[in-house]
Order: C-alpha cells, then structure tokens, then sequence
C-alpha cells in the first residue's frame, strides 16, 4: 500500500523531483476513488489515499522508489539487500565460526525493516518470513 503523501515527499526529497513534475505525479495519484460492487449492490465510494492503479505503467516504479530506502536499512547493518517486485530478502555469509554473530545481524536487521515498513504504512508478512 503505497501512501501517497509519502511517495510524494520520497519523490522531492530522495529523487529532486519538484515542480511541474512533481505536480504530475500528485494529479495523478490522488482524487482517485473506489467502491465494491457485488452483484446490483455497491459500497460507499471513498477517496483512496494509498495504493497505485491496478496495471498501471507507474505502479511498480512508485513501489520501487517508495522502498528505495530499505536497500540503506539493510545495508547499515553489513547485510546485503535483494529485492525483486514485492519481495525483499536479506543475506549474507560467514565463516562457520561466526554463524552466531550473523544471526544476531540478521535478527537486528529484521527488526529494523518491520520498523522502516511500520513508519511507511507497509506490512511485513511474518507468514512470508523465514530464516534460513
């Protein structure tokens, strides 16, 4: 769920994107609506303030620059960070000597991205989640 206010603020702050540019990307991001219909009968439609349209050319670029910054979290704690659409993993490697002290690494570093995903209005999925 991408949070427009943040993606927009992501977008003037980490990428210099201002302006008529950055006007662009908020006229098209919000006053957006949406409502469920289920046979003849409809919900209330609301103002959608998060999330990007289904199938969009845009959605997974928003998504990329919105987690941008998870890359630099792992990174902090001497891991290596691998993303590909929706999914992030965390690895690294060490001597058998060392095994304990990685896992406390590891661990560390789990916490601090539930943080980061937690001040960014995303969920991490602790079904998802494993160590290996």
């Amino acid at each position: 769920m991408v949070d427009h206010e943040i993606l927009l603020q992501r977008l003037r702050t980490s990428f210099g994107i201002n302006g008529v540019a950055l006007q662009w990307f908020q006229c098209y991001l919000t006053g957006r609506t949406q409502h469920v219909r289920r046979g003849i009968d409809r919900s209330t439609t609301v103002q959608l303030i998060c999330g990007v349209p289904q199938s969009s050319v845009f959605g997974p670029i928003f998504f990329i620059l919105y987690t941008a910054d998870l890359v630099s979290v792992i990174e902090q704690h001497g891991l290596s960070p691998h993303l590909y659409a929706d999914d992030t993993q965390i690895y690294s490697s060490c001597p058998p000597s060392d095994v304990d002290h990685l896992v406390q690494d590891i661990s560390g570093c789990v916490d601090a991205v539930g943080d980061w995903m937690s001040s960014n209005r995303l969920q991490l999925n602790n079904d998802k989640t494993e160590f290996m």
